[in-house]
């Protein structure tokens, strides 16, 4: 009787170990993340009366359920302020809010990024930029926002508004104000930008093997 013995060098054993980490690594988080996401969406369902939740017409509880609801709600909420009465009320709402103090600086900052980020009309990210950061002799990707009035009223050439995000966390940056002829605009999407900022340069690739 052959015995068979194989070896595998510390070499090989570390690839293939850190191999399967690259596998299930991101499913790990991926998975981790829909969870933490669903289970948290699933709390809208405590809004309802107890008679109206699932668990008690149909018996048992199914995860997902809350996810749907709140599509739902924020579908119905927007059919809803788009017509002209409720455009109207929202519009009410709105001004009521700002007339109570804390309140008015909490939720009237949200309101203007959310508008921005969100709304068809806005103009988040403009552009994806390269600016000298955090010294002269490096350079750093930015987004291009938008300058206030006030302050290219105030500055003597014509500048930018950039924001440099951090990595891999591109929701913490610097914003700041650069010469326009002083930056350099690449031909780059915002989205494969980011991808560059949170991979710290790792994701990289021919931005026409991804068109």
């Amino acid at each position: 009787m052959r015995a068979v013995r194989f070896f595998v060098s510390d070499g090989s054993m570390k690839r293939y170990f850190i191999t399967g980490l690259l596998i299930w690594v991101p499913l790990g988080i991926t998975l981790w993340v829909l969870d933490l996401l669903i289970g948290t969406l699933d709390q809208s369902l405590m809004v309802l009366p107890a008679e109206w939740q699932p668990e008690a017409w149909i018996g048992m509880r199914i995860r997902g359920l809350g996810v749907i609801l709140t599509l739902l709600v924020i579908l119905l909420t927007g059919v809803f302020a788009t017509n002209f009465f409720g455009n109207k009320i929202i519009g009410l709402w709105e001004r009521l809010l700002i007339r109570i103090p804390v309140v008015k600086t909490i939720y009237g900052g949200v309101k203007q990024v959310s508008d921005t980020l969100l709304s068809g009309s806005g103009h988040a990210f403009r552009k994806v930029l390269l600016v000298r950061y955090p010294h002269a002799q490096a350079w750093s990707l930015a987004f291009q926002t938008n300058v206030p009035d006030e302050v290219a009223r105030a500055l003597p050439d014509e500048h930018v508004a950039v924001f440099v995000p951090t990595t891999p966390s591109p929701v913490n940056g610097f914003y700041f104000y650069v010469k326009k002829s002083e930056v350099i605009e690449l031909a780059v999407p915002v989205d494969r930008a980011l991808k560059y900022i949170v991979s710290m340069g790792v994701v990289s690739g021919d931005p026409r093997g991804s068109q």
